[in-house]
């Protein structure tokens, strides 16, 4: 080991960068706890038919309710059934979205994998 790198080869400055890096990744976690609860609470709507069918899912993807509009019951179940799904698709891209978009925030442009 060559004088003046210390343990790990860059003496104090790589230590303070370390620590640095750590206190970062704690305030990510801590925010991520809160992200967490607030994607919780979020309801995030997708329609189909033009409103004739909305599915609500928290901004975790949970399932919340569905509507189905009473003109919409006279269409028939295959109807009725592409357009739940369709409004299903159309909640959860919104719901990844605003997740995606939130994770961006909370990170700071930090590079994690899996989130770009």
């Amino acid at each position: 080991m060559s004088q003046g790198k210390g343990f790990f080869g860059g003496g104090l400055g790589k230590m303070k960068e370390l620590t640095e890096a750590f206190k970062k990744a704690q305030q990510v976690q801590e925010g991520a706890k809160q992200l967490q609860e607030e994607l919780d609470q979020l309801e995030v709507e997708g329609v189909a038919g033009g409103g004739l069918v909305k599915v609500f899912l928290s901004g975790n993807q949970e399932p919340r309710r569905v509507e189905i509009s009473p003109d919409a019951l006279g269409e028939g179940a295959e109807v009725i059934s592409e357009l739940v799904t369709a409004a299903m698709l159309d909640a959860y891209t919104k719901s990844t979205a605003t997740m995606r978009e939130r994770m961006e925030d909370l990170t700071g442009g930090l590079n994690i994998p899996g989130l770009s």
